[in-house]
């Protein structure tokens, strides 16, 4: 099967984000995950709580340190930002990557009804084969979204519930708490030697 990529602000990584795309991947049968941090998020545009892009990478890169299935793509860094997703699909395309004719990319549920709003949407449609992940119990009215987005609805994977967010990770930190066990250990040390969201 063709890689999965996952995009993400990654503020930071954490175990839920790295179960879940697990989950998905095997769910549909892809072999390979590329996790892809944006660079700059367009609808974060001057969030002072957003680390620097490469210490998102790099936190990236330590958490999937072996694995198999995972693996890091820098591909936004060296991109103009805002990042995108029709600009990153479009060079992941250049340079030959995905293994098909569309690009595999995994978001979250709660983006489905922003996906419209996104930066060219419907030439993003056209390039992007969108796999959805949803938490179990979700659900949404498909007449909410255009016409040309509905059939994303046979592309919904249900993952784990998996209850850690990075603004949770964040949080913590900021207030001197231990973020052991819900980002990997690699990344809890990464982010105290950089001091990171203090």
């Amino acid at each position: 099967m063709p890689t999965l990529c996952f995009g993400g602000s990654f503020n930071p990584i954490h175990h839920g984000h790295l179960i879940c795309a697990r989950a998905v991947a095997e769910a549909r049968g892809f072999d390979r995950i590329e996790l892809i941090p944006s660079a700059q998020p367009p609808h974060k545009p001057h969030d002072p709580a957003l680390a620097p892009p490469d210490d998102r990478l790099k936190m990236c890169q330590l958490s999937i340190h072996q694995s198999s299935l995972l693996a890091v793509n820098d591909i936004e860094l060296a991109l103009p930002t805002p990042s995108f997703t029709i600009d990153t699909v479009r060079e992941l395309r250049r340079r030959g990557s995905g293994g098909s004719d569309k690009i595999h990319w995994l978001i979250g549920a709660d983006m489905l009804l922003y996906l419209p709003k996104w930066h060219r949407p419907i030439d993003l449609m056209a390039e992007v084969d969108f796999v959805i992940m949803a938490r179990p119990g979700w659900t949404l009215d498909w007449n909410q979204l255009p016409a040309e987005f509905r059939h994303l609805e046979k592309n919904v994977v249900v993952a784990p519930m998996i209850d850690i967010s990075s603004t949770q990770i964040r949080d913590r930190v900021s207030k001197g708490f231990s973020v052991e066990y819900l980002t990997p250990e690699a990344v809890c040390r990464y982010i105290r030697e950089r001091g990171l969201y203090r």
